[in-house]
């Protein structure tokens, strides 16, 4: 593997599996959560993609949208670390000010 996955963003993974699981099934949300995890590899390999919100976070990490979820990383470390796997719809700024120190 090449980033790793905090231990907060794991609890976001298995919040969002069961989430899904329980309303969509577990096919769905193994789609989701598979593709989720694609995507941090695709991070890890282009570290820096994605956007940066100033609202949210400081320089050192971005955002980057996999479908209605958003992968919140710190791109300045090797290998990069997953902070975040959110709903986009979340309120995000305690959240993240909390993850991001």
């Amino acid at each position: 593997m090449n980033y790793i996955v905090r231990d907060e963003a794991a609890q976001d993974l298995e919040s969002i599996w069961e989430y899904l699981a329980d309303s969509s099934g577990e096919g769905a949300a193994n789609k989701v959560i598979d593709r989720i995890l694609a995507e941090c590899g695709k991070v890890a390999q282009m570290p820096g993609i994605g956007h940066f919100r100033r609202d949210l976070v400081d320089q050192r990490h971005r955002v980057w949208n996999v479908w209605s979820y958003l992968i919140i990383y710190r791109c300045d470390l090797k290998p990069i670390e997953v902070l975040a796997v959110v709903h986009g719809a979340r309120r995000l700024g305690a959240l993240l000010r909390k993850r991001t120190k």
